[in-house]
């Protein structure tokens, strides 16, 4: 079996897997081939490790036969190529580590592998997860599915383009200013950045530690929870992980969510960030599905999108830049273009301007803190308006525009994004729920009942 009648969320397969109708040896080759056919357009992925896979996958198959359950035993996963692989190359989508080949998995990697998770290969990037995308590399940038001559998002951009086009039924991002709900929004994806901490950083290339997060992309806010299921937990060998309750992700999303208390940040959108009449329409259109569920719908107020944008990106450029000063001084002429215009500038923020930016921070997340005593969840677009056109981004961009997905990595809350609609050109909007630290449950609950009612999960991108 090399085709697929439709591509299974992780969820539907894993319901086939446990009825016998589907062996994992049969969608993985059924995946591999839609790789083949699909991928030389839209290069999602740097490295596809067929054999492995087929093995992982056989072996997968013979564990189930042999009585081991689980929700993920058998399902083709892809990762974002900064997510150390034993014996696999990790590039970052770097041709200064095009030689790199890690002896252990990042801690993440080993707990799906553990959970009996299929390893596809190593999705595209933007370099070091910053500067893109960019056209000067050895391998180019991710294009969406939905239209290949436009953006995925970054920098998680070949994990959005691999789960939007079935390519892979989930995948590992990161996210430090929002390169996992970026490509989620553009790509008509779900996409979870959890509360720093739940998710161990460990084996995955860093970029600004203050912010940086790991999580997962898939098609729905359901299957996001089955592999945070997974992920989520105390590592005790990172020093930032959290040794925090952890519910039940996927078990706990049939809960009800009326009576939720929901905050529409109105003036992020119509203000701070002005999105498109399509963009507004939707979130209308998504306040509408909430109040249909019996949650309470009420503006909510925070600082400014751009006093977020000013402390992430400066708190980014300098750490990004700190991250790479010893290789830069050596062999800058080897990084990207787009990766120089956007790090090299950290070499002049000042440690005083580093620190005021660290302790705005501070009372920014006080600020998000004060307001989530009114409210369980935050509601704003994650984007202003549709994927632009693929091309080398301004050198300015997050300051001169900034982006409504860094709010949450500053003010340190868990956001999951999830598609609210799509535009007349059948592009995709992107839905952003922010909730209270630690409570990842609460938005995939609230974003699993918005997608059932939306409807809109049958709808993949052309020729998919």
């Amino acid at each position: 079996m090399n085709t697929l009648a439709a591509i299974p969320t992780i969820a539907e397969a894993a319901r086939l897997l446990a009825a016998r109708k589907l062996s994992s040896l049969e969608l993985t080759r059924a995946l591999l081939a839609r790789i083949e056919a699909l991928d030389p357009v839209l290069n999602a992925f740097l490295l596809v490790t067929e054999k492995p896979a087929l093995a992982a996958a056989r072996a997968a198959d013979r564990a189930r036969a042999a009585g081991q359950k689980g929700a993920l035993l058998g399902i083709p996963l892809a990762y974002k190529d900064i997510y150390e692989t034993a014996g696999v190359r990790t590039t970052a989508h770097s041709r200064l580590l095009a030689q790199n080949v890690p002896t252990q998995d990042a801690e993440t990697v080993r707990r799906l592998s553990a959970a009996g998770a299929v390893m596809l290969g190593k999705l595209a990037t933007h370099e070091f997860a910053i500067g893109g995308p960019a056209f000067d590399l050895p391998w180019p940038p991710a294009r969406n599915p939905w239209d290949p001559h436009r953006f995925t998002g970054g920098s998680s951009s070949g994990s959005g383009a691999a789960v939007a086009a079935g390519l892979a039924l989930g995948a590992l991002g990161s996210d430090t200013g929002g390169s996992i709900r970026l490509p989620a929004a553009y790509c008509g994806i779900a996409g979870l950045k959890p509360t720093p901490g739940l998710v161990s950083r460990r084996g995955v290339i860093p970029l600004a530690p203050s912010l940086d997060t790991a999580g997962p992309m898939a098609w729905t806010a359901e299957d996001c929870a089955i592999l945070l299921d997974v992920l989520a937990g105390h590592d005790p060998a990172d020093p930032a992980s959290v040794a925090a309750p952890r519910p039940g992700y996927a078990a706990g999303l049939a809960a009800p969510v009326r009576g939720l208390r929901v905050g529409l940040l109105r003036r992020f959108y119509e203000h701070d960030v002005p999105a498109t009449p399509e963009t507004r329409q939707m979130m209308q259109q998504a306040v509408a599905v909430l109040r249909d569920l019996g949650c309470t719908v009420e503006d909510a107020s925070l600082p400014a999108v751009q006093e977020f944008n000013a402390v992430g990106r400066v708190i980014i450029c300098a750490e990004a830049y700190a991250q790479h000063e010893a290789t830069i001084r050596t062999r800058l002429s080897e990084y990207s273009r787009a990766f120089r215009m956007r790090v090299l500038p950290g070499a002049l923020i000042r440690a005083a301007e580093y620190l005021a930016a660290q302790r705005r921070r501070t009372d920014l997340i006080a600020a998000m803190r004060a307001t989530m005593t009114r409210f369980d969840v935050l509601l704003a677009p994650a984007t202003a308006g549709p994927a632009p056109l693929l091309a080398e981004q301004r050198t300015d961009e997050g300051f001169a525009v900034p982006f409504l997905t860094t709010v949450a990595n500053v003010a340190a809350v868990p956001s999951l994004v999830v598609c609210g609609g799509f535009t007349a050109q059948g592009l995709p909007l992107g839905l952003e729920m922010m909730g209270r630290p630690f409570e990842e449950a609460t938005i995939l609950r609230l974003g699993h009942h918005f997608e059932q009612v939306r409807g809109l999960r049958s709808r993949r991108p052309p020729g998919s």
